[in-house]
């Protein structure tokens, strides 16, 4: 074998053998806005294959789904665990991501052990912030200048616009959230601080959130802007009903970020709306109707609503400065599991092959006149 031939096969080695000339949703709203996907610990430790190579073409931002909660990262008083954490920002840096923490302060996923002392007994306020502000001192401190914004609080309202009684607020009233972002201002000034919580498109619940902001802002606390969840159905809400919240959040002074976005197709029992966990319902063949594959005509209507939305996003670009997925692909969606356990769903833009549903740039492109 001669000289040439050696070297045309370390080319091939080393050289990808073809290019891809799939469509880029990073490049295509490059000027609009970042294109993020929350990671599961599968995902950022290479144990999932194809991972790398969909998130290098498609996206220029990451978000934790859970390992940077409050349980996962901090299980016992003494321990944390920072092995997801630190793959998972090492990822970023590789991609050159604009890189996301959630969520420092959630009801969820936070061990009971974090409200009670050594004897059982329930926290004072007092106490009960301490321990809060040390947990944020230690996990913003570990990344500081790494970790671009932070999901400082998580779903802190109902619907109705009250504030949900979890223990952070029975103990502690509005203060856990005004100690929250004083804390995580100060551990890292220069990472951006954000509320987030779904359903924001409800105008009481909106109206909950921006008077908690002004309140926060009146007492020089910085908060940078608002993550709104976008767990949405096939035909809602509307997207006049969208647009009303990006416009009154971004008039309020504040960043509008649309956060863990899914479009769900299945049917519903009940009224669940929006991603309240504790509504959950057993596994049923009547709300599992898709169990094999979605039919085309339903996943034309996905990709037309996905359209809509992104093209409502665009016209709100100087306005919104990221749109995450929550979840990279189907096949690992957190609505498999909510509000009915174990069904198949479909509600993200890539399908359970890493690939982009047909029709998406032709529908966002299609002349809507």
């Amino acid at each position: 074998m001669n000289y040439l031939s050696l070297f045309l096969i370390a080319a091939l080695v080393v050289m990808p053998l073809s290019k891809s000339d799939d469509p880029s949703l990073k490049d295509h709203f490059q000027a609009d806005f970042y294109i993020g996907a929350a990671l599961n610990s599968g995902q950022v430790n290479g144990a999932e294959d194809g991972v790398n190579s969909l998130l290098s073409l498609h996206f220029n931002s990451i978000s934790p789904e859970n390992g940077l909660k409050w349980g996962p990262v901090h299980p016992k008083p003494d321990e944390y665990r920072f092995e997801f954490g630190d793959a998972y920002v090492k990822l970023g840096e590789k991609m050159n991501a604009f890189t996301v923490g959630h969520t420092l302060v959630w009801h969820q996923q936070t061990p009971e052990w974090v409200f009670q002392d050594e004897k059982g007994q329930a926290l004072s306020q007092e106490k009960l912030i301490q321990r809060m502000e040390e947990h944020i001192a230690i996990v913003v401190g570990r990344y500081k200048g790494r970790i671009d914004g932070w999901d400082v609080v998580n779903e802190a309202f109902e619907d109705d616009g009250a504030w949900r009684k979890t223990h952070w607020y029975n103990t502690t009233g509005k203060e856990f959230i005004k100690a929250a972002f004083r804390k995580a201002n100060k551990i890292d000034p220069g990472a951006e601080l954000y509320y987030n919580d779904y359903n924001v498109w409800i105008p009481a619940k909106r109206k909950a959130i921006l008077a908690m902001e002004e309140e926060l802002r009146e007492e020089g606390i910085r908060i940078d802007g608002i993550g709104m969840q976008g767990h949405y159905r096939v035909d809602s809400p509307s997207l006049g009903q969208i647009e009303q919240a990006i416009l009154e959040i971004h008039a309020a002074g504040l960043q509008v970020m649309i956060t863990e976005l899914d479009v769900d197709v299945l049917p519903r029992p009940g009224s669940a709306q929006g991603a309240d966990l504790n509504v959950n319902y057993a596994q049923s063949a009547e709300w599992n109707p898709y169990p094999a594959s979605l039919p085309p005509a339903v996943e034309r209507q996905l990709v037309a609503r996905y359209a809509s939305l992104f093209r409502l996003f665009s016209k709100h670009s100087d306005k919104i400065s990221r749109v995450t997925f929550w979840g990279l692909h189907d096949g690992k969606s957190w609505l498999n599991n909510w509000p009915v356990r174990g069904r198949r769903n479909y509600p993200l833009l890539f399908d359970r092959e890493k690939k982009l549903k047909p029709g998406f740039f032709e529908e966002l492109e299609a002349d809507q006149n």
